[in-house]
């Protein structure tokens, strides 16, 4: 691995890195703060294709949220609504079906479904909104409810989380998605999302999942308040996490969107914070497999370039993505297979085509 640069410390960690050593909050720390941007991706690049070769995978799927209300205030959000607020909505059987079958190809994988913290329903409502996908789409994958929405149906429902769990996989429940993690640290959580999981109860419902036999997925909402030591924080612990149950499969940094799409840049996170995030990530994160940039978040070219600073997985197709177009994303809703595979294609990488568990569907 050899970096063009005068600087020591960055030859320091490409030994560490060369030599398996784990890179330290310290590290992360000077990582952030070096101008030297173009050695961080040049490390970065040089994990990934140890860890992926040249090979970037994404999946075709579908975004479902069955219901957008909300007990919960966090001050990210623009897309819950209070019970009876207009605009507010649950989805019944019925719209849940039609909703879906007007979105459906026969290509699509998986089922991605996060929604408000909505006590109005019972945990029954969740349960069975999983049964009828499965019962009409059984060969989708449902990645379904965050680790704080397992916490929530554990207080709705007396169960446990461990039973929530148990009675989630019961009704056809495949994998967690990643979300409600925001920033793992309680000064984040008591200022941005107080009504939802802790630390450690996020932490606590992935490792009961993977206790399960369940892989899950864990991401990182950046860009507000949060210091760049909490950041890190953040990665350490859920590599802790990892090294004790080996349960996570990518790591997805998202950028915060401003409040509305209006807003200009400085209330963004600039490009060059996104793909050093992204390559910190990689570098942090030794015991994940796949980094992801979310290309709803950061758009396609920076989700492009983010595949020289780390990123193996640019996501999916999606079809149509509410939460973060509630906010301030400007990228599109949905995204064809045929640009993904250009992207990927353009970027000298290999596209690859995955399911939910990166089994290969198909190579381009």
């Amino acid at each position: 691995m050899a970096i063009i640069t005068q600087d020591t410390r960055i030859h320091d960690i490409a030994e560490k890195i060369r030599h398996g050593e784990r890179l330290s909050i310290e590290d992360g720390l000077f990582l952030y703060e070096t101008n030297d941007i173009l050695s961080v991706a040049q490390l970065a690049n040089e994990a990934n294709l140890q860890k992926n070769g040249d090979r970037v995978y994404f999946i075709e799927n579908m975004y479902i949220n069955p219901t957008n209300v909300c007990e919960a205030s966090c001050s990210f959000c623009g897309f819950k609504r209070k019970p009876g607020e207009d605009g507010a909505y649950t989805m019944n059987e019925e719209q849940l079906l039609e909703y879906v079958e007007k979105r459906w190809n026969d290509n699509i994988r998986e089922f991605h479904i996060v929604g408000g913290h909505n006590n109005e329903v019972p945990f029954d409502y969740y349960l069975d909104t999983i049964r009828v996908l499965k019962k009409n789409y059984p060969n989708a994958t449902v990645k379904a409810y965050t680790g704080a929405e397992i916490e929530f149906f554990s207080r709705i429902s007396g169960l446990s989380m461990k039973e929530v769990l148990e009675e989630l996989v019961k009704a056809g429940l495949d994998t967690l998605p990643g979300g409600g993690a925001e920033i793992l640290t309680e000064r984040y959580r008591e200022k941005m999302s107080p009504d939802k999981a802790s630390t450690d109860q996020w932490l606590e419902a992935h490792e009961l999942a993977h206790g399960l036999g369940l892989r899950t997925h864990a991401t990182m909402l950046y860009g507000s308040i949060e210091s760049k030591e909490e950041r890190l924080i953040h990665m350490d612990r859920v590599r802790q996490l990892q090294d004790k149950t080996n349960g996570f499969m990518v790591f997805i940094p998202l950028a915060m969107q401003p409040r509305t799409a209006t807003m200009g840049l400085t209330r963004r996170t600039s490009a060059y914070d996104d793909m050093r995030t992204i390559a910190i990530s990689r570098l942090m994160l030794d015991n994940f497999d796949h980094i992801k940039a979310y290309w709803i978040n950061i758009g396609v070219q920076l989700t492009q370039m983010a595949l020289s600073f780390g990123a193996d997985d640019i996501h999916g197709t999606l079809i149509e993505e509410r939460i973060s177009h509630s906010v301030g994303a400007l990228t599109s809703q949905g995204i064809t297979r045929k640009e993904l595979v250009h992207l990927i294609k353009t970027a000298n990488k290999k596209p690859v085509e995955r399911d939910t568990f990166y089994n290969v569907i198909k190579e381009y």
